[in-house]
């Protein structure tokens, strides 16, 4: 996993997880191989029946060529079939749900993004899940310690 979106798990529920392939420019390659980049801003937009990632922050690499004009916020296409596309929109549309981006990642040589079907979380629920979890926290440490 090149480089992942933490953020994006604490604010909703992911109900679907989907791999898609990205456009993206061999400069924008290298430096997420080298892990330079954020995907906390960012999110999926759908414009014509298509779907591109927004507000992604790629950061060029220090050895790169100095005559590219480089933009680091690009909006960049999602390829994913006809299929696919209209299940999402569909539901983007219809049931109240956000497409998220949750990580890049590399596959056979390729940088992939992990995208989530998402509904949003309230505070409330933010907060009783940070109390489960310190709940379980606290149970593991006793055992351990009784053992």
């Amino acid at each position: 996993m090149l480089i992942k979106n933490k953020k994006a798990f604490h604010d909703y529920f992911i109900e679907d997880q989907l791999e898609t392939g990205i456009v993206l420019e061999g400069w924008e390659v290298k430096s997420l191989k080298k892990g330079q980049g954020t995907l906390n801003e960012a999110y999926i937009k759908e414009f014509k029946n298509e779907l591109y990632l927004v507000g992604s922050n790629i950061s060029p690499l220090n050895t790169s060529v100095n005559y590219i004009n480089y933009d680091k916020t690009r909006t960049k296409k999602l390829l994913l079939s006809r299929r696919e596309l209209d299940k999402y929109i569909g539901k983007i549309k219809i049931s109240g749900y956000t497409i998220v981006p949750l990580n890049y990642h590399d596959k056979k040589g390729k940088v992939k993004v992990q995208i989530g079907l998402a509904k949003g979380k309230k505070q409330y629920d933010k907060r009783r899940i940070i109390k489960d979890r310190e709940i379980n926290r606290e149970k593991n440490r006793v055992l351990k310690k009784s053992l």
